[in-house]
């Protein structure tokens, strides 16, 4: 049996005036998180995790930081991205662990909500995803949410047994923009616009 493992990492800094996302649910909060996507630092997370298990990247491969066609997108888009490079290149979901660090709010309360929902969005079993959280104590990081995410992933050896992982999101348009320009073309179809390259650090912020 053939695993990868992948992990990823990110942070936004709170701010007013936007609703609060993480972990694909809106949560009620004076402050959302700041970011050129709708900030959701979990979802971010996760998402790199998927892409550098198989080696293809990061967010900012397929979305550069400043493209208007990302501006306050659902990072549900993003997630799928991950999903379809996940399945092309073979391999399926074992499980996945996270962690958020952040002093507010309490995830505790809405853990299992968050847990569903990802599982949901990931095509797996509940059980198979973690859901931490911690607080950064004494870090001066009272005003930032951060996230980190590992994944397993197996090589699925029969083609028939691939389930597609394809989330359901609010704009299938846009997810379609998506895998037809980005997707696509990492396996050799003809790009509609440049090429971007592999393994840019910039992230989605």
């Amino acid at each position: 049996m053939s695993l990868r493992i992948g992990c990823g990492w990110d942070s936004h800094a709170f701010t007013a005036g936007v609703p609060l996302r993480i972990g694909g649910l809106h949560i009620e909060h004076p402050e959302g998180l700041a970011g050129h996507s709708d900030g959701d630092v979990l979802l971010h997370a996760i998402t790199d995790a998927l892409l550098g298990a198989v080696s293809a990247g990061d967010i900012g491969s397929f979305f550069p930081p400043g493209d208007p066609r990302w501006k306050d997108a659902d990072s549900a888009i993003f997630l799928n991205l991950a999903l379809e490079e996940v399945q092309n290149a073979g391999y399926r979901i074992v499980n996945i662990d996270t962690t958020l660090i952040l002093v507010s709010p309490k995830i505790r309360p809405i853990a299992h909500e968050m847990r569903d929902r990802i599982a949901d969005m990931l095509d797996v079993e509940p059980a198979c995803v973690g859901i931490k959280a911690k607080t950064p104590e004494g870090l001066n990081l009272d005003h930032v949410a951060q996230a980190q995410a590992v994944v397993l992933l197996e090589k699925v050896e029969d083609p028939e047994e691939l389930k597609s992982m394809t989330a359901v999101i609010e704009s299938q348009r846009q997810l379609e923009d998506v895998v037809e320009n980005l997707v696509s073309t990492v396996h050799g179809v003809p790009r509609r616009r440049a090429v971007i390259p592999a393994f840019d650090t910039e992230d989605i912020t």
